[in-house]
């Protein structure tokens, strides 16, 4: 098992710079944001130019790893691949398509994304366009030697009403996208709000987790009295903000590391786990962020064998 982190927490730097400092602080790999490189849809993480990828920039690439000492373990572009709006989800698909070739080229096993949700349609319609969305998707990486991997979030701030925007929340849900060719980036931090014990999802899936996000979770004391399980209702400005949980670094919330590692391990889990740095607290300049990353390291380290 590798210890790795996702670059998404730090947009504002180069890969470059996020692989000197990954290298020095005692991380093993990176799981690398490719979104677009484009102004107008938020902040977002753009470490490979994947739209624009050769051999020349996949060479220049390994060589930084390399020199840092660093493993490539995924490229990602979390994003809705069953967007409502025809010609959104036809950019998406694209691009999902880009980082895919970039990865053949770079030697990178997997590709992580999402589902996604159209949100004026109801679940089964849902499953029903994913089904065939997906088959191209999964032939068009398969053709290409790389896997899709789809993370467990819930993406609740998709939706306009706070519902999951991304159909991959739960082991039924699982279980409909392993048919489809699809494999799991676990996370367990989603699954502890649902009320799921994430260390039981790992045994019967063990063979279609390929790829595991570590990032924690805290329930905030008596406030899911006040607003229910689904969060906030009558004020809620911040669509990703329920109200009665958030996220935390691992070591700073309520995820039992020691056996979630234990159990990884037990099953045969021999991938990276990458942590994925969401917490409010530890975030607001990339000082902060670098001390959650640390203490996130100083966390895990200690579960992962040499």
């Amino acid at each position: 098992m590798n210890l790795g982190l996702f670059t998404a927490c730090l947009p504002d730097l180069s890969l470059e710079e996020i692989a000197a400092w990954a290298g020095s602080a005692g991380f093993d790999a990176l799981e690398v944001a490719v979104w677009p490189d484009t102004e107008g849809r938020g902040h977002q993480a753009a470490h490979l130019p994947v739209a624009r990828f050769d051999t020349q920039v996949a060479d220049r690439t390994h060589a930084l790893l390399d020199a840092h000492g660093l493993e490539l373990s995924s490229l990602a572009y979390y994003e809705n691949n069953l967007h409502p709006d025809p010609i959104r989800r036809a950019e998406i698909h694209d691009h999902l398509k880009a980082a895919v070739d970039a990865a053949a080229l770079l030697g990178v096993p997997y590709v992580g994304t999402f589902i996604g949700r159209d949100w004026t349609r109801p679940v089964d319609a849902n499953l029903a366009d994913a089904e065939t969305v997906f088959a191209g998707i999964v032939d068009y990486a398969g053709e290409r030697d790389v896997r899709i991997i789809i993370e467990n979030c819930v993406m609740e701030g998709w939706h306009p009403d706070g519902y999951p925007g991304n159909l991959a929340y739960s082991p039924e849900l699982w279980e409909w996208m392993f048919s489809l060719g699809l494999y799991l980036n676990w996370d367990p931090s989603h699954l502890t709000w649902l009320g799921i014990d994430p260390v039981r999802t790992i045994a019967p899936y063990a063979d279609r987790i390929v790829h595991a996000q570590a990032k924690d979770l805290e329930i905030l004391p008596g406030a899911i009295d006040r607003y229910g399980f689904f969060g906030k209702s009558v004020h809620r400005p911040e669509p990703w903000d329920t109200g009665w949980w958030r996220y935390r670094v691992p070591g700073r919330g309520q995820v039992d590391w020691r056996t979630v590692v234990d159990a990884l391990y037990e099953h045969g889990f021999t991938g990276t786990l990458s942590v994925e740095h969401e917490d409010p607290v530890w975030s607001g300049s990339e000082a902060k962020i670098k001390q959650g990353l640390e203490i996130a390291r100083r966390t895990l380290r200690p579960l992962i064998v040499a």
